[in-house]
């Protein structure tokens, strides 16, 4: 069991009523399993009226905000939205590949597992390997109600990022 400042925090924050990002702090979550319970918390805010309007890519930076608190570690920052004229285009991250990225879903535009969920958000997390060297890509989906409850929450490690919407899109973001 980790001592207690040895947790990972998140703190989500925005800018003129929409959702910017995540700060992260103590440490970055270190397994498959606590990524996926960062989405599920990324997944819940971002089932909140108006926070999100459509679904948006968030990439995990290891820089500092401006002033930041003690035990900053990093930001998942909103990079852009997936579709429109904002759009990130293909390779995006090529130079520089995170070491997660994430694409959060607004209840808008999610298609909830279960018909009695009608409101529910849902996101996806893809933390990129280096499959010519063993390093198997690893993901996690989430699918969150306002009121918190996790209505589908599933993590793969050997993903081939094709095999999911989702993931085909990060990956696509991170090709050259």
């Amino acid at each position: 069991m980790r001592a207690h400042d040895d947790q990972v925090r998140v703190t989500p924050f925005g800018l003129h009523g929409s959702l910017r990002g995540f700060v992260i702090a103590g440490r970055w979550p270190d397994t498959t399993k606590e990524w996926a319970q960062l989405l599920v918390l990324a997944v819940r805010v971002a089932s909140m009226p108006g926070l999100l309007t459509t679904s948006t890519v968030f990439g995990a930076r290891e820089e500092l905000p401006d002033d930041p608190e003690p035990g900053t570690v990093g930001l998942v920052l909103a990079e852009g939205p997936v579709l429109g004229e904002e759009a990130l285009e293909p390779g995006r991250f090529a130079d520089h590949v995170p070491p997660a990225l994430m694409m959060l879903h607004p209840p808008s535009e999610t298609r909830p597992t279960l018909p009695e969920c009608a409101g529910a958000a849902s996101g996806c997390v893809l933390l990129p390997g280096v499959p010519h060297l063993g390093l198997s890509h690893r993901a996690a989906w989430v699918e969150a109600e306002l009121d918190g409850t996790v209505t589908s929450m599933i993590s793969r490690v050997g993903v081939d990022p094709i095999s999911d919407p989702d993931t085909a899109v990060l990956a696509m973001l991170l090709a050259a």
